[in-house]
């Protein structure tokens, strides 16, 4: 299971959100590329970068940014998520290098974008789905649809999208740790791999969901715990490799 360190940006800055509220921010760092570099010496394999004021304002605000960080780690998997709403959007990031594009409030108001999109761009594609109480949250966690993330999730798993990004609104930015349960549910009826986000506060939140990985849990997007201190990034790597491992020879694989 992947550990996947999130860069979030507002106004060119890397910060942190609670419960996505963009008046409750903490700012990190004001130099985001200086924070990747960070990350991958400690052993990052996928970075997580979210356009905070793109997710609000419906367009790429700190796409420069983006591009910064992809040029200097152009053999590094990136994902991008935030005010990706067009198809020339996503051609953009991924001529720029990015691996993956997130489709997040989009996918739920025009859901046959992202079937092409994956028509276009075949294992570029994921999808973020943030929820509460199980309902999916969209325009940057401001509205509450009556959609049920499971019904949804199989929906563009049938388009070929490469993976779904699972949020818990209710726990992101408060590091109370992950809804595996729900996390898990999700990952269990369907077939592509699950990203877990929200909540992580340490080692120990790792240790779980690392556990509960063999359900198809491939990821999971840490924030204010590696910035705040309460998660050793490289330890956290470390213990979710080696679970994977015993697992593995459980099944014998």
């Amino acid at each position: 299971m992947l550990l996947i360190p999130a860069i979030d940006l507002k106004d060119g800055k890397c910060v942190r959100l609670r419960q996505g509220d963009m008046n409750q921010s903490t700012i990190f760092s004001d130099n985001p590329v200086a924070v990747a570099d960070q990350w991958v010496e400690q052993g990052a394999r996928r970075l997580h970068i979210v356009d905070l004021d793109g997710a609000i304002e419906g367009e790429p605000r700190n796409a420069d940014v983006v591009h910064n960080i992809a040029r200097r780690h152009p053999n590094l998997p990136i994902q991008i998520g935030g005010g990706i709403r067009t198809e020339s959007t996503v051609g953009i990031y991924i001529q720029a290098g990015v691996r993956f594009v997130i489709i997040g409030t989009q996918a739920i108001k025009e859901p046959d974008l992202v079937s092409d999109l994956c028509a276009q761009h075949p294992s570029h594609i994921i999808v973020g789905l943030d929820a509460k109480d199980g309902k999916v949250a969209t325009e940057g966690w401001a509205e509450i649809s009556q959609h049920n993330v499971i019904d949804i999730a199989q929906r563009f798993e049938n388009d070929g999208i490469e993976a779904i990004i699972y949020t818990d609104i209710a726990r992101d930015g408060m590091m109370s740790g992950v809804n595996i349960e729900a996390t898990v549910a999700l990952a269990e009826a369907i077939d592509i791999p699950v990203i877990a986000s929200g909540g992580i506060h340490d080692l120990e939140n790792v240790k779980k969901l690392a556990s509960a990985a063999g359900s198809g849990i491939v990821g999971a997007i840490t924030g204010r715990a590696i910035y705040e201190g309460t998660l050793d990034f490289a330890q956290g790597q470390k213990s979710a490799d080696e679970i994977t491992r015993a697992n593995a020879r459980s099944f014998g694989l």
